[in-house]
């Protein structure tokens, strides 16, 4: 059976997250619908990785196995068209090999997470950005998430339900940006890793904010995440800020010859 890998585009606010629900929506039970529509089920995807409710993704990675094979334009083109009026787009499509995985294949990941600062109620960003009414001190936060970038335990910062074997990770970067948009200011954290526990971005960025609001000073994220205990993180940042902004691979699946 051909193997083929999908680059998904999805607005999170409509689906339970990624993973397949039994009674609600989800990215994924979405893309197996409308392969359904093309080839007799049932089909099950896989994913670099599981976003949660409320989540986006901007350049997720799934893979699909199909009786037939088909080019990846018309694959693509014939899944956009049954995936109508859900918002999930296949912005690309590769066939891979009989063994490539889109998770266990992976290197990387790397996550966006955005926050507005202005005060006005959001209209066109609303459910896109995390809204805080407040200026941040970048300087501030820089300072705090410093002490995060490496190699660490990060049982602070990951949810109690998390079912990694381990809380030891290593971010490999964590930069935050202050621009300006169309729609007023934002502060854009770019977060990347071989691989997150569950919530430890929003976790991250939840703790951030509180530094970049002046509640906590830079040194109490380093404290915090020497306690090795949940009750000392940070609250945790609301989902729709948060993008699956794009997965690493040895080789670009999706790289044009």
């Amino acid at each position: 059976m051909p193997r083929y890998a999908l680059q998904v585009e999805y607005h999170g606010a409509p689906f339970a997250g990624w993973q397949r629900q039994a009674d609600q929506p989800s990215v994924q039970g979405a893309i197996e619908a409308a392969l359904a529509r093309l080839e007799p089920g049932p089909h099950t995807i896989a994913a670099a990785g599981r976003t949660d409710a409320g989540v986006h993704g901007l350049a997720q990675v799934a893979h699909c196995d199909l009786a037939r094979d088909w080019s990846p334009f018309r694959l693509s083109e014939a899944l956009n068209y049954h995936l109508k009026p859900a918002p999930v787009a296949i912005t690309a499509c590769a066939r891979v090999a009989d063994d490539w995985h889109a998770r266990f294949s992976a290197t990387g990941r790397r996550y966006l997470f955005r926050v507005s600062t202005r005060r006005a109620p959001l209209t066109i960003e609303a459910g896109r950005v995390w809204q805080v009414r407040r200026d941040l001190d970048i300087d501030a936060m820089r300072a705090g998430a410093a002490h995060l970038v490496g190699h660490h335990d990060f049982t602070t910062f990951r949810s109690t339900i998390c079912q990694a074997a381990s809380p030891v990770k290593t971010l490999d970067r964590l930069e935050i940006e202050e621009i300006t948009t169309p729609t007023g200011r934002e502060v854009h954290f770019r977060l990347a890793a071989r691989s997150f526990l569950h919530n430890q971005v929003r976790s991250f960025i939840g703790t951030l904010e509180r530094v970049g609001a002046g509640a906590w000073p830079p040194d109490q994220v380093r404290a915090a995440l020497a306690t090795r205990d949940r009750a000392a993180c940070g609250p945790v940042a609301p989902p729709h800020g948060l993008y699956l902004a794009g997965v690493v691979y040895p080789e670009d699946p999706f790289a044009q010859d």
